[in-house]
């Protein structure tokens, strides 16, 4: 249970948090308070605070000095400002300590979403505050997917993914789009982005982490997005050197971070296997397919970028076209993990804006996706490539 402590006089957006919080957390409104921010904290009752609340009417001067109050005193308490979010004040709240800004009219179900997110980033900062020098980079898992070849389903089978660990870990998980030119993230999660890679890699949150999150785009189902460009020509302007210092940013802030990189062995794609603690390799049944992905993992293995654990999907199998499994993992040299049978029901689902494993369908490719799910979930980072089981076609 998380334990909120909030600063309003309004019995309206009293009523508002607590319809939002539910039973499931702790909540105390403070009507009115003049002092330090010891004195606040020492209003309430019960144990450690997870999440200050600022309401809609404490006046912006008090807001902004009582969080740099409590982030200089207790940097593990995480501030949430409710006011209606401009760039300009969401700057000057972040410079203040503020790590969100959510407008207070909110739908009940997004507010507690927000508020969630920053109880759990006041428990990873409580938890790195615990550990040693030596420990504090705590980092989420970073989950490549990637093909050398286009048209496999590689965006179906991430945002699919991101949808099933979102499951398991509710505003735990953030997907970004590596293909920058002409990336489909946005369409396969149906989301109208307000912000994009470009406006991170060149603004505030290139350097400061509690800024990023106000670049997200969150997703009905518990999980955050970060689009590719709207523009191909912006892909020019955006370096390797700013994409890893943004995968770095998300994988200290969600436990999982989960890149769809572009086709091929762009500088992009190198950059995310530097830091990539497991990869997710997308193949067709096909011969260029596999050819392409036997070719990227000796290039990978000379340049010792083949993450710790890896996962082989095979896309769009079937029984008809003269290759097998077998065949498969004999050129790639690597079992295959996770067969995706093809099927009418992604396309639709994909045409759509809504992943298969988002609408619940019984389907043999989401039992697919499902068991890719859980195998990443199951498998440690330190394990090897030697717990696979040789896949089927069903």
């Amino acid at each position: 249970m998380s334990r909120f402590l909030a600063l309003s006089a309004s019995a309206q957006f009293e009523h508002h948090l607590f319809a939002s919080l539910g039973p499931a957390h702790e909540l105390q409104v403070v009507p009115a308070f003049t002092g330090t921010p010891s004195e606040f904290l020492a209003r309430s009752v019960g144990g450690l605070i997870d999440v200050v609340i600022l309401g809609p009417d404490v006046h912006l001067d008090q807001s902004f000095s009582l969080a740099a109050g409590l982030d200089r005193l207790h940097p593990d308490i995480v501030v949430v400002l409710t006011a209606v979010p401009s760039t300009e004040l969401m700057q000057a709240a972040m410079r203040a300590g503020i790590r969100d800004v959510v407008d207070p009219g909110t739908a009940p179900e997004y507010l507690r979403q927000a508020l969630e997110l920053a109880a759990f980033t006041a428990g990873t900062r409580r938890l790195v505050a615990e550990k040693t020098v030596e420990q504090q980079n705590i980092r989420g898992r970073v989950i490549s997917v990637m093909s050398p070849k286009g048209g496999v389903g590689k965006t179906t089978v991430a945002t699919n993914l991101a949808i099933g660990l979102a499951r398991l870990a509710p505003l735990g998980v953030v997907i970004v789009d590596l293909d920058l030119q002409f990336g489909d993230v946005a369409s396969g999660l149906g989301l109208e982005p307000s912000y994009t890679i470009s406006d991170v890699v060149n603004g505030d949150a290139s350097s400061d982490a509690m800024v990023l999150k106000a670049y997200l785009s969150p997703h009905p189902c518990g999980l955050y997005a970060m689009c590719a460009p709207l523009r191909p020509a912006e892909a020019d302007h955006i370096k390797p050197a700013q994409l890893s210092t943004l995968i770095s940013q998300l994988a200290l802030e969600f436990p999982f971070v989960v890149l769809d990189t572009a086709p091929g062995l762009g500088e992009e794609v190198l950059a995310s296997l530097e830091l990539a603690t497991d990869g997710v390799w997308v193949c067709g049944m096909d011969i260029p397919s596999i050819r392409g992905l036997n070719h990227a993992l000796e290039v990978l293995a000379q340049l010792d970028l083949i993450p710790p654990t890896n996962s082989v999907v095979l896309n769009f199998a079937n029984n008809h076209n003269g290759l097998s499994v077998k065949d498969v993992e004999a050129t790639i040299g690597l079992p295959v993990d996770i067969v995706l049978p093809q099927s009418r029901a992604v396309q639709f689902s994909t045409n759509a804006g809504i992943p298969v494993l988002q609408d619940g369908r019984k389907d043999p490719a989401a039992k697919g996706l499902n068991s890719l799910v859980n195998r990443l979930v199951g498998t440690p980072v330190s394990a090897r490539k030697n717990n696979h089981r040789r896949a089927e076609i069903s």
